[in-house]
């Protein structure tokens, strides 16, 4: 039993189900988060923990008690919303303590709570301010510093940074980052972006369709993808995903695909993958876009990186890395080069291509293939 168990919990509007049988366990100190794209069923989930939506079967369970039927006032949670949802008639230091006040906590621990709060996210300065006189990242500051002083059992975050510009963006998740790592907090936080998911998660639940698609940790989901909606919705750029055919030479699994003009690549599994057993099958081949590079760059410790003529067909500068569009299978596929290849559109270039890495899918099922 965990710290905050969801067991088989669905949400249904009438005869329409927007999320199915669902089971998730989380110990005390972790940090999950719900990634997925909108209408996958996150939110819902997370309002559901928080009472602010009735679940129609199964069970939430928070320290080995029942939620359902709990008020959201009586659950011990606090939740951080996109919107912060602060007052605008009162001050910084006001907003912080007002859950306090209203559940008759004296004013000295008040006081006391809110100074701890305030140190503990550089917001002293602006406790005397009014939500209007700070900016996005300041005002998310205090949303989290109102939820922080009330020392609940869960911390709840829905797309806090949705509203943040690019940098600040950045800023702020380093700063939750922190917070979590010094707090030891049971926190679930919702986004669509799936580098926050990968960055600041303990584990990461990702949802589509009203299904957790894959519970695992960041590692586990960016390596081994259960699905094609996993391998493409994880990772910037995402997993190239291209059709191959597996064949066997001399006793070894190898991929066979197609390159722009009609020659073909060949490209050997590493040994011990057991594709043999495949042979003939058609497949989808993942492949991250850093375990195709230059030659170069290629991971040296891999006993499988095997080189491949290919045309180039765009060329895309990103300050520390150069990403190299070329075709395999008939679809777009890119590379992550070092900065200072030498590369240009329109010319045959040399991919090394790390099978260490490979993943492969059922075209038709789109589930990964062991």
């Amino acid at each position: 039993m965990g710290f905050l168990d969801i067991k088989n919990a669905t949400k249904s509007y009438g005869a329409v189900k927007v999320l199915h049988e669902t089971d998730i366990s989380i110990e005390e100190g972790e940090f999950l988060v719900l990634v997925g794209p909108s209408g996958c069923g996150k939110s819902t989930l997370l309002n559901m923990i928080a009472g602010l939506e009735n679940i129609t079967t199964g069970d939430i369970a928070i320290k080995g008690r029942s939620m359902n039927g709990v008020r959201p006032a009586d659950r011990n949670i606090a939740m951080v919303f996109q919107s912060y949802a602060l007052y605008p008639n009162m001050n910084v230091g006001q907003n912080i303590v007002f859950g306090l006040e209203m559940h008759g906590v004296p004013k000295p621990e008040r006081d006391k709570a809110m100074k701890e709060v305030a140190e503990l996210l550089q917001i002293e300065h602006l406790l005397d301010r009014k939500p209007g006189q700070l900016s996005g990242g300041q005002r998310q500051r205090v949303a989290m510093g109102r939820a922080l002083v009330r020392d609940p059992d869960v911390f709840l975050f829905d797309e806090p940074l949705s509203n943040l510009d690019a940098k600040l963006r950045v800023d702020m998740r380093t700063e939750i980052k922190k917070l979590h790592q010094k707090l030891k907090t049971t926190i679930v936080y919702v986004t669509h972006d799936q580098i926050e998911a990968l960055t600041l998660s303990t584990r990461i639940a990702v949802m589509y369709g009203g299904h957790v698609q894959q519970l695992g940790t960041p590692k586990e989901i960016y390596d081994n993808p259960a699905n094609m909606f996993v391998a493409g919705f994880m990772g910037s750029p995402s997993m190239n995903l291209f059709p191959a055919t597996i064949a066997v030479e001399n006793g070894r699994a190898v991929a066979r695909t197609k390159l722009v003009g009609g020659a073909e690549a060949t490209l050997p599994f590493a040994e011990g993958r057991g594709f043999e057993r495949h042979e003939g099958r058609d497949i989808v081949l993942g492949l991250r876009p850093e375990a195709i590079t230059d030659r170069d760059g290629a991971d040296r410790n891999s006993q499988s990186v095997h080189v491949v003529e290919a045309h180039v067909e765009v060329t895309e500068p990103a300050g520390s890395d150069t990403f190299v569009v070329t075709q395999m299978g008939g679809k777009e596929v890119t590379g992550r080069f070092r900065a200072d290849v030498d590369v240009q559109a329109g010319q045959s270039f040399p991919f090394a291509i790390n099978m260490d890495k490979a993943v492969v899918f059922d075209p038709e099922t789109e589930a990964r293939i062991s």
